[in-house]
């Protein structure tokens, strides 16, 4: 059995990370004179070439986001998107294949979805791509490089979680197909300080490092070959060898004050109107025999001779065929000056040390000459006083935390609160009204901050998530996208060890608070209140843990009817969406309320698998923390009465399993006005001996 479930386990995870489309798919998509390749080897993307430029090459690539980036899902499925990337890193279009998003297959539908995705249509991968929140502002001001996409309300952490797996599974691709650099451990890259300025000369900017100089003699570009067949082919190097072979200068000419210097302001002015912002511009230039670009050299393409390279990976320039005026005084006379300039994609960081290398070729023969290469490298690294680094950009399950920070705020005082009336309950739990008064304030924040505002409603999605997630050994950092569901189980994680399942359920519940709310409403219009027979109730009682195990076990290994079976639960139409769904879920949620109107919170006590989940948490409970007296059960049984829950046995024992800390019992204990024992005892001129439980929660 243990072998059976392990192999299902493991097809379902391979299933889950494994695309679904074919070449024959894609070309129902991409039509004339658009034509589909074969999928690649290296990366699962399939080429898109023209018809009309059959040699240009691959014009975009298309890919399934689950074959490059199989991002758990706010449920634990990964969905899985197509994603259209032009070879310049624009997309060209995000389409969703499938998902399995609770709030975007039958809470909101899938219409909000397929709108959010369109948005990344003509967004390009160097922008800094974002996802606004309707709960806080993340728009930021990084000029025209950031993008902020329009969100989903009631889908904050699901559509983070899409933007996540499109922008990592399409830089994926980047990576290897567009030549982006692999800059996820480096962070940003430095640029040049506009405020850093000094007018040097040019042997000054040689001295402090802002210029960086290779210069090799005849002698010394002879020893480069020495031991192969280039070796003594250069007849004027042999007869000059002290001359000067090639003088090789590079600079970094976005810094203001080596850029001024080299080209002139004028000049200098005009770079920045042909320099994006992320690109990288440097001068290089060559005295000597051997220039840095032949007679054969194109403008506008890479240079031949020249090499750039940093932390040992080639970095690709072109010429920017930009006209410079006369060298600066004090240089030397130059055979060749030109300024190259690095896309930002490269990855290229001018603020860190690079290479430059310049090849010299050699021909030996005259008849099929036998050509022979040597390459001679130097390194340049500009002053760290001409640059600044931007902050690194916050990942964004963190952006998602920052733009809750007023919420979390509120919950988390809210919890506070909550803390100090449990652990203290006496003076708020002795008088009867002020009991009700706070009782019902607080739930009314449950529902309609904490539920309906802050969509803070804890699900059995949640762990059948979890469960699914796990499966796949892909972790639980979905859950980080969802700070005010996380804030809240990692305060009913830590209440199960003090109070049990209670806390939860009675107070943080916001369908908890609503069938309260219902059941009270039903009592003040004296509505019949009715108890179901203690067979049928049993039963019930003991479904739910089936139920939960079922839902559990689909998650894993049937995870479609497991999205069908979590229905059972009404939290999505209530809470999540309000009521703003098709008629079949509404109606099942209302009848669930009605129910409850006449059978005390019936949803709660008696078919919620999430509340099944919760009293299993609640066995961890340390202590009994809820006082008794001798008297209790034995002969008193106002307590048992008045317990809306049934949580009181007759011999005046809690059962915590179905306690939902609704702090009744605890305030007659302590009310010499309600509390029995302590009537009867005052009358005989005794007092009552209190039989506290033990724990520092005592009440």
């Amino acid at each position: 059995m243990k072998r059976l479930l392990a192999l299902l386990l493991c097809l379902w995870a391979a299933a889950a990370a494994a695309g679904e489309l074919s070449r024959a798919d894609l070309e129902q998509r991409f039509l004339p004179p658009l034509h589909v390749g074969n999928k690649l080897s290296d990366v699962p993307v399939w080429p898109i070439t023209s018809e009309l430029e059959p040699e240009a090459g691959p014009i975009a690539w298309v890919f399934e986001s689950i074959d490059l980036a199989p991002i758990p899902g706010f449920e634990g499925t990964p969905m899985n998107l197509l994603i259209a990337l032009d070879r310049k890193g624009n997309f060209m279009d995000v389409v969703v294949l499938r998902q399995h998003e609770p709030v975007f297959l039958s809470g909101l539908g899938p219409a909000p979805l397929h709108e959010f995705v369109r948005q990344y249509a003509g967004k390009n991968l160097r922008q800094e791509i974002n996802v606004a929140s309707t709960y806080g502002d993340t728009r930021g001001g990084s000029g025209g490089k950031r993008v902020v996409l329009d969100g989903v309300a009631k889908a904050t952490a699901s559509v983070r979680i899409v933007n996540q797996t499109v922008l990592a599974a399409a830089l994926e691709v980047a990576r290897v197909k567009l030549g982006y650099a692999d800059t996820r451990k480096k962070g940003p890259v430095a640029r040049a300080r506009a405020d850093q300025y000094e007018a040097l000369t040019f042997q000054q900017l040689l001295e402090r490092g802002m210029i960086a100089r290779l210069s090799l003699s005849n002698r010394q570009a002879e020893a480069l070959f020495a031991g192969s067949d280039g070796a003594g082919v250069d007849a004027d190097a042999l007869a000059h060898p002290d001359d000067t072979f090639v003088d090789l200068y590079i600079a970094y000419v976005n810094a203001p004050t080596i850029g001024r210097a080299l080209l002139g302001d004028a000049a200098y002015q005009r770079l920045q109107g042909k320099v994006d912002d992320g690109q990288q511009a440097y001068w290089i230039a060559s005295a000597g025999r051997y220039p840095i670009v032949d007679e054969n050299f194109v403008p506008g393409t890479q240079p031949p001779r020249l090499t750039l390279r940093q932390n040992g990976l080639p970095v690709e320039m072109r010429d920017l065929v930009f006209e410079l005026a006369a060298p600066p005084p004090g240089a030397p006379r130059f055979n060749a000056a030109r300024v190259f300039r690095v896309d930002g994609h490269a990855g290229l960081d001018p603020g860190r040390a690079l290479e430059l290398a310049i090849t010299v070729t050699r021909a030996k023969g005259q008849i099929l000459a036998t050509l022979t290469h040597a390459e001679a490298k130097f390194d340049y690294a500009p002053p760290s006083a001409l640059f600044e680094y931007p902050p690194t950009p916050l990942p964004e399950w963190l952006i998602a935390w920052k733009g809750r920070v007023p919420d979390l705020i509120v919950i988390g005082l809210a919890l506070a609160l909550l803390t100090a009336a449990l652990a203290r309950p006496r003076w708020i739990s002795v008088d009867a009204r002020r009991l009700a008064l706070f009782r019902q304030a607080y739930l009314a924040y449950t529902l309609i901050f904490l539920g309906w505002y802050a969509q803070g409603q804890l699900s059995i999605v949640h762990l059948t998530g979890a469960a699914k997630a796990l499966a796949a050994h892909q972790g639980l950092g979905s859950f980080l996208y969802d700070p005010v569901c996380l804030l809240v189980i990692a305060y009913t994680l830590v209440s199960f060890f003090v109070w049990g399942r209670g806390t939860f359920c009675g107070w943080l519940c916001p369908f908890g608070a609503l069938q309260e709310f219902i059941g009270l409403i039903a009592r003040r219009l004296k509505v019949p209140q009715l108890q179901l027979p203690a067979r049928l109730a049993w039963a019930l009682d003991r479904g739910r843990y089936v139920l939960l195990a079922a839902l559990m076990i689909a998650a894993v290994t049937a995870p479609h009817t497991a999205e069908r079976l979590v229905e059972v639960e009404p939290f999505k139409t209530a809470i999540t969406t309000g009521f703003d769904r098709t008629w079949p879920y509404v109606a099942y949620c209302a009848g669930l309320l009605a129910l409850g109107a006449l059978y005390y919170k019936f949803f709660c006590r008696y078919l919620c698998p999430l509340g099944a989940a919760i009293t299993l948490g609640g066995k961890l409970r340390r202590w009994k923390w809820l006082a008794r007296r001798a008297e209790c059960g034995q002969p008193c049984q106002t307590c048992r009465t008045r317990c809306h829950y049934g949580a009181i046995e007759r011999s005046g024992a809690i059962r915590y399993d179905d306690c939902f800390q609704c702090l009744d019992c605890v305030g007659i204990y302590h009310d010499d006005q309600r509390c029995a024992p302590i009537l009867l005892y005052r009358r005989k001129g005794k007092v009552v001996v209190p039989h506290a439980a033990p724990g520092p929660s005592a009440a």
